[in-house]
């Protein structure tokens, strides 16, 4: 009896789970009349808040353009967007319960994520660096032995940094703090030496503050990563509206226009500039779009 009641109960309780989820996002969507983004608060420049609160970004733009398809694909012109603030600790369980339909932030798509999550394409490459002041005396990793490093919680620099400790012998000392903001402030205070984080997102977080030449981006790259908008697991049909959208920026030429929009002009806050020009991996990526995993 007692087993019985136990495959009862989970026969019951798969099918309380399998009526909690939409059909499919574009239903969820269509039957809500909203869609749901998640974004940053602080990836300068991919996905931040101005100084009005509105979240813009590199990373906002291919949204934009996701949100534009998805309007045109429903029929659906008015359709509202409703911003969620997410952190890399939370991003991921906030899309496998449908608190939100789409992140396009600064999350890389890693093999091990797509048993979580599904991606779209590819919407900038990046390698992880360390941002340092000018007269600090690093140069490199070996420069960190027995010295402060701050990287942001819940990211994947995050593990890699706790990994070369243990497996390279770096004797680092490790801090991790809530977001990018506060690992630059750790590092901008003296709480940090260096701040270990894609190049990219280290070059944003330089430009915020009018000292930007007192800080330089330095060391080998540990790393490459694929950054791409996130969504829930075994929708082909919304991922595909996704992925035609990117694509379609990408091929376009609007990309190039993005990008050079975000990294090589003057950006809010500030109105400094990144000073970050395109890559050969990202000109190659706009000219062949796709949503490989680094490997």
């Amino acid at each position: 009896m007692r087993k019985l009641c136990a495959i009862l109960f989970s026969i019951a309780f798969a099918a309380s789970v399998a009526q909690a989820q939409p059909a499919s996002t574009l239903d969820k969507i269509k039957a809500t009349g909203v869609i749901s983004l998640g974004h940053r608060e602080s990836s300068i420049p991919f996905s931040y808040y101005d100084e009005n609160q509105n979240v813009i970004g590199y990373s906002q733009d291919f949204a934009n353009a996701a949100v534009a398809a998805i309007k045109a694909k429903l029929g659906m012109p008015d359709l509202k967007v409703k911003f969620t603030p997410i952190t890399s600790q939370n991003r991921i369980p906030l899309v496998m319960n449908n608190t939100i339909d789409l992140e396009c932030g600064s999350t890389g798509n890693l093999v091990e994520r797509q048993s979580q999550v599904a991606f779209s394409d590819t919407i900038f490459l990046v390698g992880t660096r360390l941002l340092t002041k000018k007269d600090s005396g690093v140069k490199d990793w070996a420069d960190l032995k027995g010295k402060t490093v701050v990287t942001t919680a819940g990211t994947i620099p995050e593990r890699m940094l706790r990994e070369m400790n243990q497996n390279k012998g770096t004797n680092m000392n490790i801090i991790s703090a809530k977001d990018h903001g506060d690992s630059f402030l750790m590092l901008s205070t003296g709480r940090a030496v260096a701040f270990f984080m894609d190049d990219a997102l280290l070059a944003g977080e330089r430009a915020k503050v009018s000292n930007a030449g007192d800080f330089v981006i330095v060391g080998a790259s540990q790393s490459k990563d694929a950054y791409a908008c996130m969504m829930r697991k075994g929708d082909p049909e919304f991922k595909k509206v996704v992925d035609d959208a990117v694509a379609a920026v990408e091929t376009s030429g609007e990309a190039d226009k993005i990008y050079k929009k975000w990294f090589e002009s003057p950006i809010p806050p500030q109105g400094l500039n990144l000073n970050f020009p395109e890559s050969d991996d990202i000109k190659a990526l706009y000219k062949s779009p796709n949503d490989k995993a680094p490997g």
